[in-house]
């Protein structure tokens, strides 16, 4: 048994023990868990089915730390590839403000300099 069906089958022994009592206090009191918990579950499997008995992620999704494709690309028509860097502390150029720190994710792309050619 992988451990989440251990998971699964200890919250689907909760709801089955409930019912079988038929006190949700009693249920929740030998099984050592809150009522909340109990009707967390029950509202899960309602809603989603045994799918949502799973354990759910709690980090959120990574963005990746980039810069917005309106500001990159004027700083990219600006880069002198020769040098592999941006002159100067800040970029201006069409309206567009972008100091050093905005400037390294941009720098950490290797992917889009091109060769340079000596």
């Amino acid at each position: 048994m992988t451990q989440q069906q251990y998971i699964i089958r200890r919250k689907l022994n909760i709801i089955e023990l409930a019912e079988q009592l038929g006190n949700i206090s009693e249920a929740c009191r030998k099984l050592g868990v809150s009522r909340q918990h109990y009707y967390d579950i029950k509202a899960a499997l309602e809603e989603e089915g045994i799918g949502g008995l799973l354990e759910k992620a709690r980090n959120k999704a990574r963005i990746n730390n980039r810069v917005a494709p309106e500001i990159e690309e004027p700083v990219w028509s600006m880069m002198n590839f020769s040098a592999g860097f941006i002159h100067g502390e800040e970029v201006f150029h069409n309206n567009v403000v972008l100091g050093l720190s905005g400037r390294m994710p941009l720098l950490r792309l290797d992917v889009r300099l091109p060769v340079c050619r000596i």
